[in-house]
């Protein structure tokens, strides 16, 4: 694709808005890069959703404070919370620790199970700081959320990181290690209770098993063993509600807003993003540029600028005139910035078709209320001012 279609296909995006994505998708998820504005757009999302009259909540697995802070909230935690000012409308952050607790409450045999399984220390350690466990937490979440039935849109915002995509990855991840074939020796009848080189194990792996009984300790073994044990039987569970989200996530109910900025690593990761959501087969709402550079001046010239500047300058003294020059600079750089980002983003939008462009101006304060949000949400719907 040439450059000139390139722009072509950027203009065609830009004439479109995210009007159709607040109105009717049942799941939106935000996400982007660090710093890049995405837990405010997916909040602006969610209030404008809501304001259409659909009852929506919106979730962070970004344990920042930045979404309560917007929503004019003092705190966030694993139970919906009404946004007052905004009638149908929810937030929460995600609660990994709580989350996994509620899963295994849910779906083991009986309450003393459910107990033995918690109350494992490999369970704690696991259920807190296991690579991927947030990630596989929120597709728990957000399966107990659609299947409720109790929102008609729910908007996830992701952790500020090119790892954000690890909302897609890790429950597969989390399955494979809960069911890896290193991890069904902890099955055999041998390994309760530390008996750590029980012949059920076998020799080869009883000769590991002592060894890593000196390195790690007898209990840790034997917690690791009961944890597994007790755990049989629900691997099946974990698994099919992770591929249930996973085909709601690739389903036409659902939506991927990438946010970005006009910077040129941001336009990096944005284009992974959309480049890797699209050989997943999830759909892709379009992309949201935030705090770009809005010149006052587009129709005349930075040249033409910056010589008015000069006459102006050589011709008075005058404070005045002295002003207006200055002014005219501004101006000038104002509107070298914006077509360097304008470049910028060009040249990682090559060859791709973000179906919708939004552009977000920079303002002079930061978005920290409710007006703020609603600001932003015309604009993804493409009335803004």
């Amino acid at each position: 694709m040439t450059r000139r279609r390139d722009a072509e296909a950027l203009a065609e995006a830009e004439a479109n808005s995210l009007e159709e994505t607040l109105a009717d998708r049942h799941v939106v998820v935000c996400t982007g890069s660090g710093g890049v504005g995405k837990t405010t757009t997916a909040a602006a999302i969610a209030m404008a959703a809501a304001n259409r009259g659909r009852r929506t909540i919106v979730l962070t697995i970004d344990p920042a404070r930045r979404l309560a802070q917007s929503l004019g909230l003092s705190s966030l935690d694993n139970t919906p919370r009404p946004v007052e000012g905004v009638e149908g409308l929810d937030a929460m952050m995600l609660d990994m620790k709580r989350t996994f607790d509620e899963v295994i409450e849910r779906h083991a045999d009986d309450p003393r199970h459910a107990r033995k399984i918690t109350s494992n220390r490999f369970y704690q350690q696991l259920s807190s700081t296991l690579a991927g466990t947030q990630e596989y937490m929120a597709m728990e979440k957000l399966y107990d959320l659609h299947t409720t039935g109790t929102y008609d849109c729910i908007v996830i915002d992701t952790p500020p990181t090119r790892n954000a995509l690890d909302f897609l990855d890790a429950p597969k991840r989390l399955t494979d290690f809960l069911e890896g074939r290193f991890l069904k020796m902890f099955l055999a009848p041998g390994m309760a209770a530390g008996r750590v080189a029980g012949r059920a194990v076998g020799y080869g792996t009883g000769l590991f098993m002592r060894a890593a009984s000196r390195i790690t300790g007898v209990g840790v073994l034997g917690d690791l063993a009961e944890f597994f044990q007790s755990f049989e039987g629900m691997y099946a569970g974990f698994k099919a509600r992770a591929q249930a989200v996973y085909k709601q996530l690739q389903s036409a109910e659902s939506a991927f807003v990438v946010v970005t900025t006009a910077e040129d690593h941001a336009l990096r990761e944005a284009r992974y993003f959309l480049q890797r959501l699209a050989q997943d087969g999830m759909p892709t709402a379009g992309l949201v540029v935030n705090r770009v550079t809005e010149p006052a001046v587009e129709s005349v010239g930075r040249h033409q600028l910056h010589e008015a500047a000069a006459k102006l300058e050589g011709d008075s003294r005058e404070p005045e005139q002295q002003a207006v020059a200055a002014l005219l600079r501004l101006a000038a750089g104002d509107l070298a910035v914006s077509e360097r980002e304008q470049r910028s983003l060009l040249a990682a939008m090559h060859g791709l078709d973000p179906r919708v462009l939004v552009r977000i101006p920079q303002r002079a304060d930061d978005i920290h209320d409710l007006d703020g949000l609603r600001w932003v949400g015309a604009r993804l719907a493409g009335v803004g001012d």
